[in-house]
């Protein structure tokens, strides 16, 4: 359903993205940010899937500045690799990555001719909640197990748009007491606790949790639907 294409940064910087385009014309746009495995097969199928519920979807190579063609599994030598990875990109001069995601929420808005959300997890769930706080062309965003969000800077930063937030309570790397933390310094932002451990959207890894993940999928479709309408 969906291709590779490329884009442009504001800084010139040309990275790939994965637009998956519905059928008829889209209801919205979703930007859909990877965890620290690359846009590989499990984001690609996330996009996809948006696209068959009637959204534009574009996913954006986020390691695409430090290494090209990211495209890991779930092995413990891929998590070595994607942390690695995800470090770069982390180290990288500010604003690092935050241009090439404005990028892809403006390519989206240019072709979708309409609303843009944001989903993203694991990695990609901090840089959506960045998203969320920093750049323009949004109205919701969805972090997934964002990792690093609960910490005290992170925390600290204003969302500008709508924010759904999903974690799991046996999620080891992010503490449930850190999660309630952000829930109370941000009680505008709907925050939904499953009994599941980091990462039990996806299909491909052992942590996979099929009722937390259908129940936070009808919420997020949901939430977008109400916000990208």
């Amino acid at each position: 359903m969906g291709q590779f294409v490329d884009l442009s940064s504001s800084d010139g910087f040309v990275f790939p993205a994965w637009v998956a385009r519905p059928d008829a014309a889209p209801r919205g746009a979703v930007v859909v940010l990877q965890e620290i495995f690359g846009v590989n097969s499990h984001i690609r199928a996330v996009a996809d899937r948006f696209a068959a519920r009637g959204y534009l979807a574009v996913a954006p190579a986020t390691f695409h500045r430090v290494q090209t063609g990211v495209d890991l599994g779930y092995t413990a030598e891929d998590m070595q690799a994607g942390m690695g990875l995800k470090a770069a990109v982390e180290a990288l001069p500010a604003p690092g990555v935050m241009p090439d995601i404005q990028a892809a929420i403006d390519y989206a808005a240019a072709q979708g001719g309409c609303k843009v959300g944001i989903v993203g997890f694991c990695w990609g769930g901090l840089l959506t909640w960045r998203a969320a706080c920093q750049l323009t062309g949004l109205s919701a965003a969805v972090p997934y197990y964002g990792g690093g969000m609960t910490s005290a800077d992170e925390a600290a930063r204003q969302p500008q748009v709508p924010v759904l937030a999903h974690f799991g309570e046996r999620d080891h790397y992010i503490p449930l007491d850190g999660v309630q933390a952000f829930g109370r310094a941000h009680p505008g932002v709907e925050v939904h606790v499953y009994a599941a451990d980091h990462g039990f959207n996806c299909d491909q890894r052992g942590s996979y949790d099929e009722p937390s993940a259908m129940t936070a999928r009808d919420r997020t479709l949901a939430f977008f639907d109400k916000h990208l309408a």
